[in-house]
């Protein structure tokens, strides 16, 4: 695992955020390596890693459907050994990746190994089917999460998530006109991709500094 891990940002961060990428791009996408990059100029250090079957089709070419979600605990249990953090650690990612930290962040948080939970981008339900909530987990959440969201998310709009009664652990940052990588149309929003980045450090950053104090 250890040899799957990006780093970006200082080394002395106060605060180290640990990534996964979502269910159908790798932890150097287009999207992650943004995101990354836009936390590390805001002083975070930040760990992207790979999921076993993410990292396998680098050399096997396999296109085959992701494993289900709560399957993945386990490696992400061993991600954060492996990135073996001596600070205040934030666990999260990009969609699934997000949603996977979501199913540990308690056991987590409640034991001390973590200081909260951050999701780019989480996927609510699958495209076209808001019926299929992937919320139930989150009515309870004990742990401070802070979720950056688009609001024309196809997981997930502003309207169908403000019915969704999540707990009150939970803050939202909604990025208007985002899609689910949280870009936006310049030409309808007036903002571009690299204010929507700024934003979403900015937010974690106050977010993260509120949580420390």
């Amino acid at each position: 695992m250890s040899d799957r891990l990006l780093l970006d940002g200082p080394a002395d961060a106060g605060i180290t955020i640990l990534l996964a990428h979502g269910a159908g791009a790798p932890m150097d996408s287009a999207s992650m390596c943004a995101a990354a990059g836009a936390l590390a100029e805001a002083d975070f250090r930040v760990a992207r890693f790979e999921f076993a079957y993410m990292a396998a089709r680098r050399t096997s070419g396999d296109r085959k459907p992701p494993p289900r979600a709560e399957t993945l605990k386990p490696e992400y249990h061993e991600a954060i050994r492996a990135l073996g953090a001596t600070g205040p650690l934030v666990i999260g990612g990009k969609s699934m990746g997000g949603r996977v930290a979501s199913m540990i962040a308690d056991e987590l948080h409640s034991a001390g190994a973590i200081t909260g939970l951050l999701c780019l981008g989480y996927p609510f339900h699958p495209p076209g089917k808001p019926e299929a909530l992937r919320t139930k987990h989150l009515v309870n959440l004990s742990t401070p999460a802070l979720i950056c969201q688009g609001t024309r998310d196809e997981f997930g709009t502003k309207d169908e998530v403000d019915t969704y009664g999540l707990s009150k652990s939970i803050e939202i940052v909604w990025l208007e006109d985002g899609d689910h990588d949280l870009k936006p149309r310049k030409t309808i929003s007036g903002f571009s991709t690299a204010d929507h980045l700024h934003t979403m450090a900015t937010a974690v950053r106050n977010w993260a500094d509120r949580l420390r104090a």
